[in-house]
């Protein structure tokens, strides 16, 4: 059976320094930027490890490298853990809205206080609000952006694609002093799977994983978590 790239035209980016592994460097392989993207053929593509920023479709394509692994939990099978329950439980009291219109002015103070604070050298992330907005949303991918306020205060923002079968995690920011004692990124992505739950979806995709990367270990926390890994879905340790 043919695979998606199979039937897709991709070019390799520049070899460049990966935000991740400081040490190594990095090559994505993208599809033409001419190709007609919709949403039905992202769903598929997610499934064999694409992702995307902006309207760019992508995987990772290092020579010398395969740490970068995509990650998908499905809804149905996830437990929270005793400390997840806790997070949980702390922030009932906050008030969640969905916002479909794209991003919002009100978004562009909470976006720098939180580059600010947790990417100061910038990494991957656009500088710009501008960029960042770009950075988000795509005219072919139907976006939304869920609004989580303390007493009508903007305190977190998670970016989230709707997909066929699932939710896709694309970005999410908050302010960090909330966030030491809130959590509010882990509680974003555990109120991502409930709502997938109550969508009737199956998966919510974190986006990728590498184990060695620090930043990346909170997703093998939400349990379990599966890694396309050769071709297959495994369950990651």
């Amino acid at each position: 059976m043919k695979s998606l790239q199979d039937s897709l035209r991709l070019f390799a980016t520049y070899e460049h320094s990966c935000p991740y592994l400081p040490e190594k460097h990095s090559v994505n392989a993208i599809v033409d930027p001419k190709y007609p993207m919709e949403i039905i053929l992202y769903s598929k593509m997610i499934n064999e490890g694409y992702r995307r920023s902006g309207k760019q479709v992508y995987r990772p394509y290092c020579p010398d490298c395969n740490e970068c692994i995509s990650t998908r939990i499905p809804v149905k099978e996830f437990k929270r853990s005793r400390s997840q329950k806790r997070n949980w439980r702390l922030n009932r009291d906050l008030q969640i809205t969905e916002n479909t219109q794209g991003f919002s002015d009100e978004y562009g103070p909470l976006y720098s206080r939180y580059l600010a604070n947790r990417h100061p050298d910038g990494e991957m992330e656009p500088e710009a609000v501008d960029d960042f907005s770009a950075f988000v949303e795509t005219s072919w991918c139907n976006t939304h952006f869920y609004e989580f306020r303390q007493e009508g205060e903007l305190i977190c923002v998670a970016a989230v694609d709707q997909l066929e079968q699932g939710l896709s995690a694309v970005y999410t920011f908050y302010d960090p002093d909330i966030s030491r004692k809130r959590s509010l990124g882990t509680y974003a992505l555990l109120w991502e799977i409930e709502y997938a739950k109550q969508c009737q979806l199956e998966y919510v995709y974190p986006g990728y994983w590498i184990k060695d990367s620090p930043k990346m270990r909170y997703k093998t926390h939400f349990r379990p978590i599966y890694g396309r890994v050769n071709g297959k879905w495994i369950q990651l340790k």
